[in-house]
C-alpha cells in the first residue's frame, strides 16, 4: 500500500512541476533558515557545557552597599552584584563551608611582554590562577601535570597556540620565558586552546603564588577588587543550604565598619553566559532575548513555508476534485485518500529537507562569518540537530498536509462528477487569512530589520562626550621601562608634525578599568563611601580627549598638588555622592587609595563604556607613573599611512625592546558592538528570506487564481476591458490582503522591538515611517510578484481564453 501511495504521489508531483517546485523550494529555504538558526541557538546554549562538572560549578558575586543609602535588611537586587571581587573570600569559603570541594580564583586579564630566544611578543589575556583550577574546569592539559602545574611560584601554563608561537612543535614544558624584561617564568604545562563556547577567556595562566610574591598585601584585603572566584560542590548538594548561611559567613569574616555593607551571592555556571545580570563580567555574555527572537523568527519562517503548502494545496481543490470523485466512485475510502495526500505532503517535505541540508552545508561558511561563530559541519550531526532533521519531514507532512488532505478527501463524488462542485467559501477565507498571516510576519521582520539597523547606526553616531576620531592609541602593556621615561617618550612622539597632542593613561574608553573605593565629603559634612569606576591619567588626558568640564577645572601642571591632592569626578559621580549641582562638590574633601585632598573639577558625563549602559560614576586621578598602559595621540589625517610609518620608526628607535602596537580608538570602541552588528546582519538575512518565501507562495496562489479566471478575463476583454483594468482586477485582491497585514503587523512590531530596545540605555526612537516603509516594500514586492502573471493573463487572446473550459 505504501509503495502505491508513493508511486501516485510521485506522479502527482511530476504532473504539476511548477506547483511542486514552489512548495519544495519554499519549504527547503524555510528549513534551511531553521537549521541555521538552530545551529546558532545551539551554540549559544552550549556555553561552558564542555565542563564535566558543569552542574556543580558556582561562582561568587559581590555587592558593596553604603549603609546610609540602602536598606541592608533586604538582599541586593541582581544588578547590584558584580562578579569581580576580592581575594580573601576564596579561602574563607573553603574554611566555612565543608560542602565546598575546591575553590579557585582568576585575576582580571593582564598584558605581559614575553620573550624567548630573541622572539618577543606582547601577550594579552594573561591571568593569574590558583593551583586548583584544573580540578574544577575541564581544560585538557596536553603536556605537564595539571595537579602541580600552577603550584610553584613563577610557573606559567600556556595555551597551545601561544606555546607554538615561542617553541614551535617542541615540548614547551621546562622551557623559560622572560616577562617584562625582569621575571623569569617556567613553563610547567601546555593546555588545549580554550573552546570557543566558554564565558572565560585567557591565553596563559600564571600561578597565583607568583602574584602573592608580587603583591602579598592584597590577599588579606576585602576591599581590594581584582579576582573572580569559582568553587565546586559535590553532586546533589543543595546550594540553597549554603546560600542560607551567607549572612553568618559575612558576619564572621568581613570586618564591618559604619560606612559600608558587604555581602555575596552564589551564581551557577549555567547562568554565567546567558542569565547573569551582574556587572564586571570576566568575558563576553550572550543575550537570551536574541535567542528568543531568532527562535521565533525560525518558527515564523517555517510557518510561512507551511502556509504556502496549505494555500496551494487547497487552491488546487477544483483541479483535484475530479480525481477524488473518480477514485471514490471506484471504491476508495476517505481514510485511504487522506493517507495518499499525507504521503504526498511527506514526500514534498522529505525532498525539501534533503535540499535544505545541502543548502545548509553550502551556506555554513557564510553563517560562520556573519555569526562570528566557528560552527562546524559536524554540528549538523549533533544530538540536538540530527534527530530533528530525521523527524522533521514526517512532522511537516502531518502538520502541513492534514488540512489539505481532509479537504480533498471529503469531496462528494456525485457532485464532482456532475460538475456541480464549486470552491468552498470557507476555503477562500482560509487562504486569504493565511496570506494575511504570511505578510504580517514578513512586514514585521522587515520593519524589525529597519529598527535594528537604525539602532546600530545610532550607537555609532551617538555623541560620546569626547572626540573619538583621529585618535591613535599605542598599547605597550604597562612596560616598566617605558613608564620610567614616559614624559620623554611623549615629547618625542609629540615632535612629529602630524601629532597635535599626546596623553598617557591606564585605560582608554572601551577598555577594562578598575573600581576604586572613594570617600567624598557629603552635604552633611561626613565622609560618604562609594566604589565608582577609576581612570588613572596624566595631565594631558582631558584636553587630548577634549572632554568638557561641568564645573571646576581640569588637571594642570601649574598646580603641583594635583599629582596627589586633587580629584576630578564626572556628573554621574556627583549625583552618586548626593549633590545635585556639580559646582557644590568643588572643594569638598576626598580620600582615595591613600590620597587625601579636595575635589577640583567635574567633567561632563562621557561614554567610556558601551552604550548598552548609562554612564556610570567615574573618578579620574593623576596616575603614579608605573600604572600607565597606553599612550593616546591625536593625529592629523592628511597622510595617515606616512604618519603611522614615522611613528613606528620613532617608537622602534626610542623603545627598541617593545613592539609598536597601535589601534584607532573609534575602531576599538566600536568592537563592543560586534555582537549587535552580527545580530542585525542575521536578522536582515532571515527577513529577506521570509519575504522571498511569502512571495513564492503568493506567486503560486496567483497562478491558480489566474487560471481559474481565464474565461472571465476573456469575456471582459471581448467586452472592451483594457489590459490595465485586467491587471488591476487580478492584483487588487492580493494588495488588499497585504494592506490588512500591514495594519496588523504595525502595533505588534512596535511592541516587540520596544522590548528589544530596552536592552540599550541609549535608544533610537521607533519612527512611524519604519513600519510604513516596510509595508510599502511588501506591497511593491507583492505587486511585482502578482503583476507578472496578471500582465500575461491580460495580454492573452480572448478567443483562446473563451475556448478554455
Amino acid at each position: 500500500m505504501l509503495k502505491n501511495h508513493l508511486k501516485i504521489a510521485w506522479r502527482s508531483l511530476q504532473r504539476k512541476k511548477a506547483y511542486s517546485a514552489i512548495n519544495i523550494i519554499g519549504l527547503a529555504v524555510g528549513i534551511t533558515c531553521c537549521i541555521m538558526i538552530a545551529l546558532y541557538v545551539s551554540d549559544e546554549l552550549s556555553y561552558d557545557k564542555y565542563n564535566v562538572h558543569y552542574n556543580e560549578i558556582y561562582r561568587v558575586l559581590h555587592a558593596y552597599r553604603n549603609v546610609k543609602d540602602h536598606d541592608i535588611t533586604k538582599a541586593p537586587a541582581p544588578a547590584e552584584y558584580q562578579v569581580w571581587g576580592n581575594a580573601p573570600v576564596a579561602p574563607a569559603l573553603q574554611e566555612y563551608f565543608p560542602e565546598i570541594k575546591k575553590v579557585t580564583r582568576f585575576t582580571s586579564p593582564n598584558t605581559l611582554l614575553l620573550e624567548h630566544n630573541g622572539m618577543r611578543f606582547q601577550e594579552k589575556g594573561i591571568v593569574m590562577a590558583d593551583s586548583t583550577t584544573f580540578d574544577i574546569f575541564s581544560w585538557k592539559m596536553l603536556s605537564g601535570n595539571p595537579k602541580t602545574a600552577l603550584v610553584a611560584p613563577y610557573s606559567i601554563v600556556l595555551t597551545k597556540s601561544v606555546a607554538r608561537k615561542y617553541f614551535g612543535d617542541r615540548d614547551a614544558v621546562g622551557q623559560s620565558l622572560l616577562a617584562d624584561h625582569k621575571e623569569t617564568l617556567l613553563v610547567t604545562g601546555v593546555m588545549e586552546d580554550l573552546p570557543p563556547n566558554t564565558h572565560l577567556s585567557f591565553n596563559a595562566l600564571i600561578s597565583m603564588s607568583t602574584f602573592m610574591k608580587w603583591r602579598p598585601e592584597i590577599f588579606n584585603q576585602w576591599g581590594y577588587i581584582d579576582f573572580y572566584t569559582y568553587f565546586l560542590i559535590p553532586p546533589q548538594t543543595n546550594i540553597h543550604n549554603l546560600e542560607a548561611r551567607i549572612p553568618s559567613f559575612v558576619n564572621k569574616y568581613f570586618a564591618k565598619n559604619d560606612l559600608d555593607n558587604y555581602t555575596i551571592a552564589f551564581e551557577p555556571l549555567q547562568s554565567a553566559y546567558l542569565h547573569s545580570s551582574a556587572k564586571r563580567q570576566p568575558g563576553a555574555t550572550g543575550s537570551m532575548s536574541n535567542i528568543y527572537i531568532f527562535s521565533i523568527v525560525g518558527i515564523f519562517i517555517l510557518l510561512i513555508a507551511c502556509i504556502n503548502f496549505v494555500n496551494l494545496s487547497t487552491a488546487r481543490s477544483m483541479e483535484r476534485a475530479r480525481e477524488v470523485g473518480v477514485r471514490k466512485a471506484v471504491g476508495a475510502h476517505q481514510n485511504g485518500l487522506i493517507y495518499q495526500f499525507l504521503t504526498e505532503a511527506t514526500l514534498i517535505s522529505l525532498m525539501a529537507v534533503i535540499i535544505a541540508i545541502i543548502l545548509a552545508l553550502l551556506l555554513l561558511p557564510f553563517m560562520r562569518e556573519i555569526a562570528g561563530k566557528p560552527i562546524t559541519y559536524a554540528a549538523l550531526l549533533s544530538w540536538r540537530i540530527l534527530p530533528a532533521l530525521i523527524v522533521l519531514p514526517f512532522v511537516l507532512g502531518l502538520l502541513a498536509g492534514s488540512y489539505p488532505a481532509w479537504v480533498l478527501s471529503s469531496f462528494r463524488p456525485v457532485e464532482v462528477l456532475k460538475g456541480q462542485f464549486r470552491s468552498s467559501g470557507k476555503g477562500i477565507v482560509l487562504r486569504k487569512t493565511l496570506v494575511i498571516v504570511q505578510f504580517s510576519l514578513s512586514v514585521g521582520l522587515i520593519a524589525g530589520t529597519m529598527i535594528v539597523y537604525s539602532q546600530l547606526k545610532h550607537l555609532r553616531q551617538h555623541s560620546l562626550g569626547y572626540r573619538q576620531d583621529q585618535m591613535l592609541v599605542i598599547d605597550y602593556g604597562g612596560d616598566y621601562s617605558v613608564n620610567m621615561s614616559i614624559e620623554t617618550i611623549k615629547a618625542i612622539l609629540a615632535s612629529n608634525s602630524a601629532v597635535t597632542s599626546v596623553s598617557a593613561s591606564r585605560a582608554v574608553p572601551g577598555d577594562f578599568f578598575p573600581n576604586g573605593t572613594t570617600f567624598i565629603e557629603s552635604t552633611t559634612g561626613d565622609m560618604k563611601m562609594e566604589t565608582p569606576a577609576l581612570y588613572e591619567v596624566d595631565f594631558d588626558f582631558i584636553p587630548t580627549y577634549e572632554i568638557k568640564m561641568a564645573a571646576g577645572r581640569a588637571y594642570s601642571r601649574a598646580f603641583p598638588a594635583d599629582t596627589v591632592q586633587s580629584l576630578i569626578i564626572n556628573e554621574a559621580a556627583v549625583k552618586q555622592f548626593g549633590y545635585a549641582d556639580p559646582a557644590k562638590i568643588i572643594g569638598k574633601r576626598f580620600e582615595h587609595w591613600g590620597r587625601t585632598g579636595t575635589v577640583v573639577g567635574v567633567v561632563k558625563d562621557f561614554n567610556y563604556i558601551s552604550l548598552h549602559k548609562q554612564v556610570e560614576p567615574l573618578v579620574i586621578r593623576i596616575a603614579s607613573f608605573y600604572t600607565f598602559n597606553k599612550i593616546s595621540l591625536r593625529v592629523k589625517t592628511d597622510n595617515m599611512t606616512k604618519t603611522i610609518h614615522e611613528l613606528e620608526q620613532t617608537w622602534n628607535t626610542t623603545v627598541p625592546d617593545h613592539p609598536f602596537l597601535y589601534s584607532f580608538l573609534d575602531e576599538s570602541f566600536n568592537e563592543q558592538y560586534q555582537q549587535d552588528a552580527r545580530f542585525g546582519e542575521l536578522f536582515a538575512a532571515f527577513a529577506i528570506l521570509t519575504i522571498f518565501i511569502a512571495c513564492l507562495g503568493l506567486f503560486g496562489l496567483a497562478t491558480y487564481a489566474t487560471e481559474q479566471r481565464v474565461k472571465e478575463i476573456g469575456v471582459r476583454k471581448a467586452l472592451g476591458a483594457s489590459s490595465m483594468s485586467i491587471v488591476t482586477l487580478l492584483s487588487s485582491d492580493f494588495v488588499k490582503l497585504v494592506m490588512i497585514a500591514i495594519v496588523i503587523a504595525t502595533p505588534l512590531v512596535w511592541w516587540t522591538m520596544q522590548q528589544w530596545l530596552a536592552g540599550y540605555a541609549y535608544q533610537v526612537a521607533i519612527q512611524w515611517w519604519m513600519p510604513a516603509l516596510a509595508g510599502v516594500l511588501a506591497i511593491v514586492t507583492a505587486l511585482l510578484t502578482v503583476s507578472v502573471l496578471s500582465f500575461r493573463a491580460a495580454l492573452m487572446n480572448p478567443i483562446k481564453a473563451l475556448r478554455t473550459e
